[in-house]
C-alpha cells in the first residue's frame, strides 16, 4: 500500500518592515542660531571679537542648503539661481559665537565688476578679520578644488586658520564613486599647507552632519554644552 506523505503544518510568514535608520541627534546649540545682521563691507561687520565661523564656496556648490541643514533653520536664503548671497550674513549662537555666510564665488551671472566687488569683500573678511577661527569650504563633489577653492584655501593658510571641506551633494554619486572621490580629494590636499580636513555631505539626505557638527564644536569651543541633542528632521521635511 502506497504510504501518503503527510503535509508539514503551514507557517504563517510574519512580515516584518525594514527597520527605519536612526536619527541622527542634532546639537540644539546650532538649532537656536538665529539672524544677526547683513553687512555690505568689512566696515559694517559687527564688532572684532568673540569667535566667528565662516561658510564659503562656488556659488552652485549648495552653500546655503548645507548651512541650513546644519541649523534645521532657514537661515539662509536658498535659490534656484547661483550667487544670490551678495552680502556677508551673520547668524548668532550666543552672544560670543557666530556663523558666518560669505558671498558665493566663481559662478553669478552679474555683470563683472560686482563679482569683483563681493570678491572684495569676501578678501577683506577673511584676510582681516580677527575673530575668525576657521573655515567651511563647500564643494560640489562632482567638481571639487577648483581655483577659486584653491585661492581661498591659501588665503586661509596664509593665516594660518583651520580648513573643513564639505564635499556637497554627495547623494548625487553611488558610494563607491562618492567614496573615490574623497580619496582623491584628500590625495591632492596633502601638498597644500594647512591644517584642512575633508567629509562627504548631503543636504538632501542630511548625511555627514555629525562629523561637521563635530568640527565646529572643536572651533567654538562648545565642549559639554553642544551635547544636548535633539532629532534632526527628516530630509524631506526639513527641505520643505
Amino acid at each position: 500500500m502506497r504510504q501518503v506523505k503527510k503535509k508539514k503544518p503551514f507557517q504563517k510568514i510574519i512580515y516584518e518592515p525594514a527597520s527605519q535608520p536612526e536619527k541622527v541627534l542634532q546639537p540644539k546649540y546650532y538649532n537656536a542660531a538665529s539672524f544677526l545682521i547683513s553687512a555690505p563691507t568689512l566696515a559694517q561687520c559687527p564688532l572684532d571679537e568673540g569667535r566667528e565661523v565662516a561658510f564659503a564656496g562656488r556659488s552652485n556648490a549648495g552653500k546655503s542648503s548645507a548651512l541650513n541643514t546644519l541649523t534645521s533653520a532657514r537661515l539662509a536664503r536658498t535659490s534656484k539661481t547661483p550667487g544670490r548671497t551678495q552680502l556677508i550674513n551673520f547668524f548668532s549662537l550666543d552672544e560670543q559665537r557666530r556663523l558666518v555666510d560669505l558671498p558665493g564665488y566663481g559662478y553669478a551671472k552679474v555683470p563683472d565688476a560686482i563679482r569683483r566687488e563681493w570678491g572684495q569683500h569676501l578678501g577683506d573678511y577673511v584676510t582681516q578679520r580677527q575673530c575668525l577661527v576657521g573655515m567651511v569650504i563647500m564643494m560640489d563633489v562632482r567638481h571639487p578644488l577648483t581655483d577659486f577653492d584653491l585661492q581661498l584655501i591659501d588665503v586661509a593658510a596664509s593665516r594660518h586658520l583651520p580648513v573643513h571641506i564639505l564635499l556637497t551633494k554627495s547623494d548625487k554619486l553611488k558610494r563607491g564613486p562618492a567614496a573615490n572621490q574623497l580619496q582623491a580629494v584628500r590625495n591632492a590636499l596633502i601638498s597644500i599647507r594647512g591644517k584642512i580636513s575633508v567629509q562627504l555631505f548631503s543636504s538632501l539626505k542630511a548625511s555627514g552632519t555629525a562629523e561637521a557638527w563635530h568640527k565646529l564644536d572643536e572651533w567654538f569651543e562648545l565642549g559639554a554644552c553642544a551635547t544636548v541633542t535633539e532629532p534632526l528632521p527628516d530630509a524631506d521635511e526639513s527641505m520643505s
